[in-house]
């Protein structure tokens, strides 16, 4: 069986625009490189521009590895990269989507718009529900992320987030701390579902 808490892929989540501040491109670059020196591969939207492009060169350059995912009709919009070791193209959203999940061993987002946080969310949910264990960070760059970190603390005091629903999002305002956190969680999650099976096994 495959090491659990080993991170090979991490899926990230970003703007198709390189966003007003200078710095979310100089992240999104700064992340492909990490990920490139530590062998992740990178899988993502498929896009050659902004943040997706930033990223994607980024590990390319560094001699790191791509899986794009693209829905057939953004393959123009979004401008797909040609250079990927792999582009695997869908006929929709949900089927991107799913295979973005399936490929994934962890997830991150960078800034972006509604797209993103649409991926970002979604990702969150399916975890609340109990269907993955897979950690979730948004890189807070510029702390880009606080309005939501606020939502989400709002949702809890609200009591729509429950105890029993609870939201495990990790947090980088650092692209160094990205890699270090997702590994952390991941070694956590492994032990803690060991212990779920050792205790299932005392109790048969």
């Amino acid at each position: 069986m495959a090491d659990m808490n080993q991170i090979k892929t991490v899926c990230v989540y970003c703007g198709s625009g390189p966003g007003t501040n200078p710095r979310f491109v100089e992240a999104a670059q700064a992340l492909g490189k990490i990920f490139a020196e530590n062998n992740i591969r990178l899988v993502y939207g498929g896009g050659s521009v902004g943040l997706m492009g930033a990223i994607a060169k980024s590990v390319l350059d560094h001699g790191g590895a791509v899986t794009g995912i693209i829905p057939d009709f953004l393959r123009a919009r979004e401008n797909a990269l040609t250079r990927v070791q792999e582009m695997v193209v869908t006929p929709d959203m949900h089927e991107r989507k799913r295979l973005m999940f399936e490929r994934s061993d962890a997830f991150v987002a960078l800034p972006g718009g509604v797209g993103t946080l649409e991926e970002l969310v979604e990702m969150m949910t399916w975890q609340q529900l109990g269907r993955h264990s897979k950690p979730i960070l948004v890189a807070n760059i510029d702390g880009f992320w606080e309005p939501l970190m606020a939502l989400i603390a709002h949702m809890r005091s609200a009591q729509f987030i429950r105890a029993n629903l609870e939201v495990d999002l990790l947090k980088a305002e650092r692209v160094e701390d990205i890699l270090p956190r997702l590994k952390a969680y991941a070694a956590r999650t492994s032990e803690g579902a060991k212990e779920m099976a050792a205790d299932v096994a005392r109790r048969m």
